[in-house]
């Protein structure tokens, strides 16, 4: 959420004009939707990467504000506490090298960020949930020192009522209390956006929806919080409890939570924003001067800033995003499910079988979700969550029966997904060698059945083995974690465990 907001309190009037104005600015988007008043398609893609910040022992350090001042560059922002930030790579358009050359653009501003964290001891580490967190990290005090933070969690706060409750039943057991919003803090992620036109958004959307519990059963990277070992990719259950403003009554009587998957396919980009605005109150309802009616009315191109503000406290985990680019309007569908890390290989990779992925699926034939029920797509993410790459899922059959069946993930994403996504980038331009090494990356992980979770699991268990507590067989994982990430070799090709120690003498 990218508004510049300044904190203060709302009255009751408040809510009410927000409201107004809000539906004037859906209506502004039908009419803009209708009239075909946007962009043409020019295959824009984008990349945003959260990132945490930790000392050579592995902890966490609260010094963002240190390490940007340093940074000095405007593709690196603040996140929502003192130990996130968050870098943008500019647009690129689909086709050619462009993988390698986001790739290289990665590294090169990764590099950079990470001589200047270590100005002050800190480096940067890529990785959904950073291992050595605790409770007392992740509270008000440490949130960002910008205002739109301070006010969101205020604002969520006070919409709850009462204390976050955190419960995430996984390999071990997560029962904590939070009286802020911060342990959202701890999930940091990839955001994978794409430009669309309005009469592919719904396919798009649809697409990326049943391609996400694939994602990550491929990029699970998030498998501990607090010192427990949770789900495989836990970020998800993580920012739903640290995010909702719902409480028991409420979730009792089967109000929405404010991160959510979704609960159907739809058929234009206009379904999400409407539902945002039907079923989830305002959280900032911070009004404008802009009459986006007039404005659409004498030719020009509205900001909808109550929309766009309001669509940025809805979280999604894929997002629809309008915005204007040279003057014209233009939505995307920005893609949230992904954990950051664990090499820019490993990222890139994630995000060439995504945007091949869903090349193809939005393209069949028969397309995927009118032959898979809603409710398992959402299935298959919850068990992707929890299971990562030993999931497995409900999924289309082929061959003239159809109907549905249970796959292994593995199975299906070898078998059948890669294929499709060799497909998609194809169709996208993206040259064969771009194709081959990062779909290869995905095949790999297959193949070894190993990804970012599964390797942090599997060496915090062979620390433990060597007698360390569990708190230095955290610290021990991340330290090497963030070693072998700046080495940069895939995940699939690192060894598990700790180095044997050198003897002296």
């Amino acid at each position: 959420m990218g508004e510049k907001v300044a904190a203060g309190q709302f009255d009751l009037s408040d809510r009410q004009r927000y409201r107004e104005k809000l539906q004037k600015c859906l209506t502004g988007l039908e009419r803009l939707l209708r009239e075909k008043r946007f962009d043409r398609p020019k295959n824009l893609m984008g990349v945003e990467i959260e990132l945490n910040l930790a000392g050579p022992d592995g902890m966490p350090k609260m010094l963002n504000g240190e390490v940007l001042e340093r940074i000095a560059s405007r593709d690196f922002q603040t996140e929502l506490a003192m130990f996130n930030l968050e870098v943008n790579i500019a647009p690129h358009r689909l086709g050619g090298r462009v993988f390698d050359r986001l790739a290289e653009e990665l590294r090169t501003s990764l590099a950079y960020a990470d001589r200047k964290a270590g100005e002050v001891d800190a480096g940067i580490v890529m990785i959904g949930i950073l291992p050595t967190l605790d409770r007392d990290d992740l509270v008000s005090s440490n949130l960002s020192e910008v205002d739109r933070y301070t006010l969101l969690n205020d604002q969520i706060v006070a919409a709850r009522g009462e204390d976050f409750r955190l419960d995430i039943d996984g390999v071990e057991h997560l029962v904590c209390t939070s009286k802020s919003i911060v342990p959202e803090a701890a999930c940091t992620s990839v955001q994978l956006h794409l430009q669309v036109t309005p009469a592919r958004f719904a396919d798009v959307w649809n697409a990326a929806q049943a391609a996400s519990a694939a994602q990550i059963a491929m990029g699970a990277n998030s498998p501990f919080l607090f010192g427990h070992e949770l789900w495989r990719e836990s970020r998800p259950p993580l920012f739903q409890q640290s995010t909702d403003t719902r409480p028991p009554e409420l979730q009792a009587q089967g109000v929405r939570p404010r991160t959510w998957f979704g609960e159907r396919w739809i058929s234009s980009a206009y379904d999400l924003f409407e539902e945002n605005l039907r079923y989830f109150p305002a959280l900032l309802p911070i009004c404008d001067d802009e009459e986006p009616l007039e404005i659409i009315e004498a030719g020009g191109v509205p900001r909808l800033g109550e929309l766009v503000l309001h669509n940025g406290t809805v979280y999604r985990w894929n997002r629809p995003v309008y915005g204007i680019a040279d003057g014209l309007p233009h939505l995307r569908v920005e893609n949230r499910v992904l954990p950051a890390g664990p090499t820019i290989t490993d990222v890139i990779a994630n995000a060439a079988f995504y945007y091949g992925l869903v090349r193809a699926l939005a393209e069949e034939s028969r397309p995927v979700w009118t032959r898979l029920p809603f409710a398992a797509a959402e299935a298959n993410f919850d068990a992707a969550c929890r299971y990562g790459i030993d999931a497995r899922f409900v999924w289309p059959r082929r061959g003239r029966y159809g109907g549905t069946g249970e796959v292994d993930a593995v199975t299906l994403v070898r078998d059948e997904l890669l294929p499709l996504a060799a497909a998609g980038l194809d169709a996208w331009g993206v040259e064969a060698a771009d194709r081959d090494l990062y779909l290869g990356v995905i095949e790999e992980r297959c193949r070894r059945r190993v990804n970012g979770a599964s390797w942090q699991a599997a060496t915090f268990h062979r620390a433990l083995e060597r007698g360390l507590s569990r708190e230095a067989a955290l610290a021990a994982t991340t330290r090497r974690y963030a070693e072998l990430m700046h080495g940069g070799e895939p995940v699939h090709t690192w060894p598990v465990g700790l180095p044997e120690p050198v003897p002296l003498g």
